[in-house]
């Protein structure tokens, strides 16, 4: 495995990402971690991580993530940040302050998603009455799609473990998140803007088409949670320091031309949990490349995108929060 991740490096991956919340990956090490990341110090890689565990135990699997980061001299990402499950809400403003006392001695930084539900496949263990789960995808029951486990338990005649048992294999949203928690995470100077789409669900989470729009939109100008412009660089700038790429992520002369063109006024997101896929209001073109990839609300498929290898040690770039370097 640490060969195979050196030579992905060598070949211009940015670094290695774990799902360690995962039933195929919960079983890894953390020795088995921590041997990667001797290779990503080697190769100047980043390390990124769903957390292994986002729920009662989330402190000690950011301390795990962090030890990684600080055993290996890494810049460490925790992807999505959140409190899950309803035992958790309420502790963000807990969280962000363990991540402060961490980040004063190292690298590291997190992303968040804006929506207080997540979205993933049909996991077992995360079956509960605590919050509403409802199904996207189901293999054997694909009529299933857009229904709560609750409803399809009751028309079975079943409990919820057992429905969820025979829709497997399956896809769920589940709101298991406090929307101030969420918001805390998202205002916070450590996160950056992510989105975390499944775009081959036939009913995906609306963070799929809307993240962005809705950060611009209904955080930013609607709420005030922060001004534009750090809006803007949550989702540009301050991702392309923290990856090392290089030339993107700002305006500037000799810098590929990656731009958006939106309305400030009407940019809003249009895509819900029962109508998913939908374009935003308020974008009007997007540049990759310099070429048009997006007009009248439709792609022209000019397929401009190229594979971005990482050039330098990521550590020369890195940046832990959002103060905006001009």
């Amino acid at each position: 495995m640490q060969q195979q991740l050196r030579q992905a490096l060598l070949d211009g991956a940015l670094g290695l990402s774990t799902g360690l919340a995962y039933k195929n990956a919960f079983e890894a090490s953390i020795a088995e971690t921590q041997a990667l990341g001797i290779v990503l110090d080697e190769c100047g890689g980043i390390y990124t991580t769903h957390l292994r565990t986002e729920f009662d135990g989330i402190l000690n699997a950011i301390d795990e993530a962090a030890n990684l980061g600080k055993t290996a001299h890494i810049p460490v990402i925790i992807s999505h940040l959140k409190c899950a499950g309803a035992g958790n809400w309420g502790r963000a403003q807990e969280v962000l302050e363990h991540l402060e006392v961490i980040e004063k001695d190292q690298m590291l930084g997190c992303d968040c998603y804006p929506y207080s539900a997540s979205s993933s496949t049909l996991d077992l263990g995360q079956v509960t009455t605590d919050f509403d789960i409802v199904i996207t995808w189901s293999t054997p029951h694909p009529h299933m799609s857009g229904k709560k486990l609750t409803q399809i338990a009751e028309e079975w005649q079943m409990s919820l473990l057992d429905a969820a048992q025979q829709l497997q294999p399956a896809g769920a949203i589940y709101y298991n998140m406090d929307e101030s928690d969420m918001q805390r995470v998202l205002k916070h100077p450590l996160s950056m803007v992510g989105s975390d789409g499944l775009p081959n669900d036939p009913r995906p989470h609306p963070r799929l088409w809307g993240s962005f729009a809705r950060v611009l939109g209904h955080f930013s100008r609607d709420l005030g949670l922060f001004p534009l412009h750090e809006a803007i660089y949550k989702m540009t700038g301050l991702s392309a320091q923290r990856y090392g790429i290089v030339k993107r992520g700002r305006i500037l002369e000799g810098y590929h031309a990656d731009l958006v063109l939106f309305n400030p006024h009407t940019i809003l997101d249009i895509a819900s949990f029962t109508d998913p896929i939908q374009c935003a209001q308020g974008i009007e073109y997007v540049w990759v490349n310099g070429k048009c990839a997006f007009k009248n609300q439709q792609s022209t498929h000019a397929q401009s995108g190229i594979f971005l290898k990482r050039i330098n040690d990521i550590r020369t770039t890195f940046q832990n929060n959002t103060e905006i370097k001009l």
